[in-house]
């Protein structure tokens, strides 16, 4: 199929995640909600991230994560079926670009705030459609948060073929890009451009953040999974997000 290669088996599927420790997650969520509550949201919306990605196709499934693996407390169940790579020291560019240079071959890479995810959200890169010109599929997918940052981003097998072959590797894609601003999407997608690649985009996501962001979030939530599960009678959600968005 034209359109880009994911490889054979599907691309490394990498959820960069933190341990859902209160205090350390979600703080942006306290007030209204308890430090507890908030890891409680944080820990709910890696389970569901880690639910939408279990039938999507990958040669290997990486949890990427700053912080400890050995305390069940700290992450959900979902967690135990992938592979922990921790994360290094440094800023977030600095962390991604060290996951792109160990990692070899297509990646996709989704972070664990975007709970509403399904697989029809990456169909572009796991399903690649026929494009009218072969000779000139994306090299990279990006997908933008509503925010201003990215959600998730993705390489296919040519574009990780040729990002190895940059001058700073893999990872010059993504460090020295600042993180957390409401222009690191259009920052990131620039400096893909700059390398010469080319970039695709993917559909627009809410992340959680703030308390708005998981008033949104929660209108798409997904059905019986664990932030729906917290926002019903008795949940650490039922009564604390009051008002629209």
């Amino acid at each position: 199929m034209t359109g880009g290669d994911s490889g054979a088996a599907g691309p490394t599927l990498v959820v960069v995640a933190k341990e859902c420790v209160p205090g350390r997650v979600k703080t942006r969520l306290h007030p209204p909600l308890t430090l507890d509550d908030a890891a409680a949201v944080a820990r709910a919306c890696l389970a569901d991230t880690l639910r939408a990605l279990a039938d999507v196709p990958a040669a290997r499934r990486v949890l990427f994560l700053d912080g400890r693996a050995d305390d069940p407390l700290t992450l959900p169940p979902e967690a135990a079926a992938w592979d922990v790579l921790p994360q290094p020291h440094g800023t977030l560019d600095v962390r991604l670009g060290h996951l792109l240079d160990v990692v070899d071959g297509p990646l996709l890479l989704v972070g664990m705030d975007t709970p509403q995810l399904t697989a029809a959200h990456l169909a572009p890169v796991t399903d690649p459609p026929d494009l009218d010109d072969p000779t000139a599929p994306p090299d990279v997918w990006l997908g933008p948060a509503a925010d201003g940052g990215y959600w998730a981003l993705a390489t296919t097998a040519g574009g990780a073929d040729r990002a190895r072959r940059l001058p700073g590797g893999p990872g010059s894609l993504v460090r020295g890009v600042p993180m957390s601003r409401a222009d690191t999407g259009a920052l990131q997608r620039a400096r893909i451009e700059a390398h010469g690649l080319r970039v695709g985009r993917l559909a627009a996501l809410v992340d959680v953040d703030t308390a708005d962001d998981l008033r949104l979030v929660l209108q798409d939530a997904r059905p019986g999974g664990a932030l729906a599960g917290l926002a019903e009678p008795g949940g650490v959600l039922d009564g604390v997000l009051v008002g629209a968005a």
